[in-house]
């Protein structure tokens, strides 16, 4: 296990479509640290929801027993539900709904910021999500909050879901960003925000590589 002294926290806080997931990844092979996906964490709890056919809004005593006997790490990049690979399951629409209306229960996400602060303890990393900063890793060693406009995130989604052959709308991806921006500023369980401290990166115009090498120039990584 890494001693306090030389594991290293990297948070990286932010809107939808500022890039989070992408940026977080490259920096995490960058310093030699794991990469913690936090959304898909929530997605693992989904799908565990679904299986066991648990509906947190109406069985909240079957969602905190459901969840005091899961476990969810990760193993060389995939996903791993109470020991079981789910890397390829999380991603269904039906696993996408029930993540989306599941994050919103104190008891799931007091779960998994337990889990996210146990491997923070254990070993280097480096987690994107919303509240990484201000709630998961208010010590973090490092924080960054990345952002761009609505509609320059609102085309970076929209790209992504055209060049994998699906088909989308431009102004149904604008409004889904504001509306999820609203959703993420106003709920009233650690909201989104710039955590105290947080090194503002306004990807506006930036290339993927271009913010990697801003992040690490701040870390003293410049190799």
């Amino acid at each position: 296990m890494n001693t306090s002294s030389d594991r290293v926290r990297v948070a990286i806080d932010g809107p939808s479509g500022a890039g989070k997931s992408t940026v977080a990844k490259r920096v995490a092979e960058a310093i030699g640290a794991d990469y913690i996906d936090t959304g898909a964490m929530y997605r693992a709890v989904a799908l565990k929801l679904l299986r066991d056919g648990v509906d947190p809004a109406s069985d909240i005593d079957g969602l905190v027993d459901l969840l005091s006997h899961t476990d969810i790490n990760f193993t060389q990049g995939n996903v791993m539900l109470d020991g079981e690979d789910v890397t390829s399951m999380i991603r269904s629409p039906d696993v996408t709904a029930m993540a989306s209306r599941c994050s919103a229960f104190a008891p799931v996400r007091e779960k998994l910021v337990g889990l996210q602060r146990k491997m923070g303890d254990a070993k280097s990393v480096v987690m994107d999500g919303r509240d990484i900063g201000t709630n998961v890793f208010p010590d973090a060693e490092y924080k960054f909050y990345l952002t761009a406009s609505t509609e320059e995130r609102a085309r970076r989604r929209y790209a992504e879901m055209t060049e994998a052959g699906g088909v989308a709308d431009y102004r149904e991806v604008l409004d889904a960003i504001k509306k999820r921006d609203y959703d993420d500023a106003h709920r009233s369980l650690n909201p989104l925000q710039r955590a105290d401290y947080a090194i503002l990166i306004d990807t506006d115009g930036m290339g993927i590589e271009e913010v990697i090498t801003k992040i690490l120039s701040y870390m003293g990584n410049t190799d």
